[in-house]
């Protein structure tokens, strides 16, 4: 017995999701290289880790150790 299969298309449309976050907390400590790669595996283009990676450093949901966390993050990501 054979089975009858259709192709239906679905749309995909990108969208920024924004997730409250209790701004209480500390922000957690990483290095730019932890937060690079963690953005890296749900992005597609580099761009995307770009805007990414800028937006969360500069919600202060994250705070930079290691070798850039003095740096401004318009040195790191402008």
């Amino acid at each position: 017995m054979s089975q009858t299969t259709i192709a239906v298309p679905i749309e995909h449309i990108p969208a920024v999701h924004l997730v409250p976050t209790d701004r209480t907390s500390e922000p957690q400590d990483v290095t730019l290289l932890e937060l690079i790669e963690a953005v890296s595996e749900v992005s597609e283009t580099e761009q995307e880790v770009l805007a990414t990676v800028t937006y969360i450093l500069n919600s202060g949901h994250v705070r930079l150790a290691g070798n850039f966390r003095d740096m401004p993050i318009s040195k790191l990501c402008g």
